[in-house]
């Protein structure tokens, strides 16, 4: 700053008070000092100047589980666009459902001195996280819980959700119905099982351990495990997939199985193109643009202190929405 007031023949100061845009400064000298600036190459240190004034850091921290997963871009770009406006930045990182992967880069931002997180969290146990609200960071969950930690989140239905989905192939005569899902570990995925459970049973059709996979390591690991069950003896005749990345190698499967137009699918979320396919594919949404815009105005009302209420979970609904390959008819339709 003192090479830029000297390059432009001001004090300091008068560099500062252009930087902050306040108000009293000729045009002549904000120019000048622009000039200087651009000639110079210089890039204002606000942590440096806030650690200085002892302010915050005109940051927070988002983190997600994978931010080029169609769900998560959604969720960053919702918040990004409320901090945005506030002219607050947003760094993000992403854990690839790792826990240590987490905790490093929720480490990362601390020393940064961001003023709030939004995490989709991959641990099981956010007791760790009590340190950082003791030190003033405001913390909202997205999409999962919070578990041993008492902080703002915002969730979808998914238990609701995956009973509705469920309920729509039994509707449509289906009893044999398989479930593909995420690792039984994340909350939303159990959530989701359960509601499937939930609808068989309330339906009076048994569970068949036989026809649940759950956790992948790859999308060819997901595609393998579907073509074993479409080669089964009593291959289900539906199936519920009930996370948005299981859903394109399980269409691929059925396809390469020729069961297109046989086996019935509900997928919890799709994929870009999924009204596409023929049939389209049948889908609970969730509202990841309304997720990441609520914890988002969460967060911003925690940081200004305009919010002193208990720590809230707010759940949003789902939306069943028929494409056509929910309404593929089953062996007991009407």
């Amino acid at each position: 700053m003192r090479d830029v007031a000297a390059l432009a023949d001001v004090s300091p100061k008068t560099v500062s008070r252009v930087i902050n845009g306040e108000k009293y400064v000729s045009a002549e000298i904000v120019e000048r000092v622009h000039a200087a600036m651009e000639r110079l190459d210089y890039r204002h240190n606000l942590a440096a100047s806030q650690l200085r004034a002892g302010t915050t850091s005109a940051a927070i921290g988002l983190i997600l589980v994978d931010i080029s997963n169609p769900f998560s871009s959604t969720l960053h770009r919702a918040v990004e666009d409320v901090f945005r406006t506030r002219g607050i930045a947003v760094l993000s990182a992403s854990t690839d459902e790792d826990a240590a992967r987490e905790r490093a880069a929720v480490a990362t931002f601390a020393a940064r001195r961001v003023d709030g997180l939004i995490m989709m969290p991959a641990s099981r146990d956010h007791s760790y996280l009590s340190a950082d609200v003791r030190a003033g960071t405001h913390i909202v969950l997205i999409d999962r819980p919070p578990a041993f930690l008492n902080v703002d989140s915002v969730v979808s239905d998914n238990l609701g959700g995956a009973e509705a989905g469920v309920r729509h192939l039994i509707s449509h005569g289906h009893r044999q119905i398989g479930f593909i899902g995420d690792w039984p570990e994340v909350v939303s995925s159990k959530l989701r099982y359960d509601g499937y459970r939930r609808a068989l049973e309330t339906a009076g059709i048994p569970i068949d351990d036989s026809l649940v996979a759950r956790g992948f390591s790859s999308s060819a690991d997901v595609e393998q495990t579907s073509r074993a069950l479409l080669l089964r003896s009593d291959a289900p005749t539906a199936l519920f997939v009930a996370q948005n990345a299981l859903c394109a190698p399980v269409i691929r499967a059925i396809r390469a199985h020729g069961a297109h137009d046989r086996v019935a699918v509900v997928g919890f979320d799709g994929f870009e193109g999924a009204d596409l396919v023929e049939p389209g594919l049948t889908v609970i949404t969730q509202n990841p643009l309304r997720m990441g815009t609520l914890a988002a105005e969460t967060l911003v009302q925690r940081m200004s202190g305009a919010s002193t209420t208990p720590a809230m979970n707010h759940v949003l609904p789902t939306v069943l929405i028929e494409r056509g390959s929910g309404e593929l008819p089953g062996p007991f339709a009407a």
